[in-house]
């Protein structure tokens, strides 16, 4: 089969012939219709992930189509409209059977220590589980964007940080996990605003529905006035020391801080006020992923058009434009919103 493929760390992607993924008797092989352009992509690329081992193909968002099914597969069949969250579980461990499939302590990863969805066929293990059946109303392109980003985002708010109505949330980073996060709190009846150093990731943050503060050093204060007072909740999606402290600094008293994008390498320790922490009981809370028992209130909102996550995709490429995709992503961006691959 076709697939992008890279052989060291950092080095140029190539679209390659490589043998197709075994089909595991309790799993299913998905033909590729759609997939995802993500920062965790670009980390692994970089080599900022012990899990991968090269040579390797990169890809964790996928929607497409059952083209085989395993001897144990007993809910899905050859022919569904299908996607997955990027997190498999295994359905077996403590964390699993409690439902929360997105901390799966025997977990794997397509694109990490599986190969990826940046091919012509990915296989997803325990399918019955971990394998989501796709409504008629949502595409192959807009289910892509559900497996990390836009359900992460899902998670983020409501599983871990408990949004609710009339609640402020700020959001740091107006990528593709932060356009998502304006979308998913504004659909919840939260107030939003949106912080980034990009004037067009601002600009598509207010059409979602988010105040804007240009990430700078005065956004802290000015969110925190125009919050009158302070965050509810906060929310880096980006993932840096900055964004992750300036995003702890707009919260009130008691607020939640969610921090979803990566903190890697050099940017893995924020100096997070631990001070302020205590004195205003603020909680730091960690989110991953999303639970596999959450995708269908997701995928409700998403056919009634209370979710829009088509509105979150910025550039629409295909299989052969992947390689340049992943390489762009070392460089500063260009536009916003998610880069989606259909093929």
């Amino acid at each position: 089969m076709r697939a992008v493929q890279y052989s060291e760390f950092g080095s140029v992607p190539a679209v390659v012939e490589v043998p197709g993924p075994d089909l595991p008797p309790h799993g299913v092989l998905v033909r590729v219709r759609a997939t995802g352009v993500c920062r965790s992509d670009w980390h692994a690329w970089k080599g900022h992930d012990d899990s991968v081992t090269l040579p390797h193909v990169p890809g964790h968002e996928f929607a497409g189509e059952v083209a085989a099914v395993g001897a144990e597969v007993r809910r899905v069949a050859v022919g569904d409209r299908v996607t997955a969250p990027f997190i498999f579980a295994c359905g077996t461990c403590e964390q699993c059977r409690a439902g929360a499939t997105q901390v799966c302590t025997a977990q794997q990863q397509p694109g990490f220590d599986l190969a990826g969805s940046y091919a012509e066929f990915v296989a997803v293990p325990h399918a019955d589980l971990n394998v989501v059946a796709l409504p008629d109303e949502v595409g192959f392109a807009e289910a892509a964007s559900l497996g990390c980003r836009f359900g992460t985002a899902y998670h983020a708010l409501h599983a871990v940080g408990r949004v609710t109505a009339g609640e402020w949330v700020s959001v740091f980073g107006c990528g593709g996990v932060g356009l998502s996060t304006v979308q998913v709190a504004v659909a919840a009846g939260a107030r939003v605003v949106a912080s980034d150093i990009s004037p067009a990731a601002l600009e598509r943050a207010a059409a979602l529905g988010a105040a804007t503060v240009p990430m700078d050093a005065g956004a802290v204060g000015a969110i925190r006035t125009l919050t009158g007072g302070g965050a509810h909740v906060s929310v880096d999606a980006f993932g840096s020391r900055a964004t992750s402290v300036a995003a702890v600094g707009t919260l009130r008293p008691r607020g939640r801080h969610v921090q979803v994008g990566l903190l890697l390498g050099d940017e893995a320790t924020p100096a997070i006020p631990m001070g302020r922490v205590i004195g205003d009981e603020l909680e730091i809370l960690g989110s991953h992923g999303i639970g596999v028992r959450e995708y269908a209130a997701m995928l409700d909102d998403v056919v009634a058009g209370r979710l829009r996550p088509a509105d979150s995709i910025g550039r629409t490429i295909g299989f052969d434009e992947l390689p340049e995709a992943i390489l762009a992503m070392d460089r500063p961006a260009v536009g916003s919103g998610m880069t989606v691959a259909t093929f």
